[in-house]
């Protein structure tokens, strides 16, 4: 199979890319070849800059494993989920470039970083399960919720609505918005300023203030997504 992920490690920054040509499906592929680069990330103590192709940042789980459904789609959702959790915990900062569309669980992956930036333009942040029939799982909610100002929580995880660079700053979807040619060094400028952070005392403030959160998570994760042997 083709590489959909690549790492590439400059100075005490780690940017990790999802590419796989289209929409960055989040396959069973994707999520091991991210969790290799996390690895990676932080064998070298790196702040991460995890970013999409243009146009598009994810456009949430691979359709094609969801609907086979049976113990692939299960680890998939279960690698997903995980994901989240090992980014909302991870021992250096986190920065998401968001390089344009972010729908269902590429959403959920762009809440988990530290630092999210985004590109303008008419672009789709949407974590649209209920639209499509399904039912919010638990660790989504929490994910959501630990980022979302309050007056856009019900509204984005009850009514799917849709959000855009434009009001996503409002709502918490995004920190900042910046032009689609200026995102890849205002990532990597933001990642080097965070770098300069105490990574001890970041880390143990990190677990602070997310304990419940990762722990609410958690407990979705092994509810809903049963690991299978």
């Amino acid at each position: 199979m083709d590489q959909l992920v690549t790492y590439d490690l400059n100075g005490s920054v780690a940017t990790i890319t999802m590419d796989d040509g289209k929409v960055n499906a989040l396959s069973p592929q994707m999520f091991a070849e991210l969790a290799a680069s996390f690895d990676r990330a932080a064998n070298d103590n790196a702040v991460v800059v995890l970013s999409g192709r243009p146009g598009i940042f994810s456009a949430g789980f691979d359709l094609s494993v969801l609907r086979g459904g049976g113990a692939e789609a299960i680890a998939m959702l279960r690698a997903g989920f995980e994901l989240s959790e090992r980014m909302l915990s991870f021992p250096t900062p986190v920065v998401i470039a968001c390089t344009g569309h972010a729908m269902a669980m590429g959403v959920f992956v762009l809440l988990s970083g530290d630092y999210r930036i985004g590109v303008s333009g008419a672009f789709k942040l949407v974590a649209n399960e209920v639209a499509i029939g399904m039912t919010m799982p638990l660790a989504a909610v929490e994910i959501v919720r630990q980022r979302l100002a309050p007056a856009f929580f019900n509204r984005a995880i009850i009514l799917a609505e849709l959000f855009s660079p434009a009001n996503a700053v409002e709502a918490g979807l995004l920190d900042r918005v910046v032009e689609a040619p200026e995102l890849r060094a205002v990532a990597n400028d933001t990642a080097i300023a965070l770098a300069k952070l105490d990574m001890a005392a970041h880390l143990a403030s990190k677990l602070r203030v997310r304990e419940h959160t990762l722990q609410v998570i958690r407990a979705g994760i092994d509810a809903e997504f049963p690991a299978t042997k």
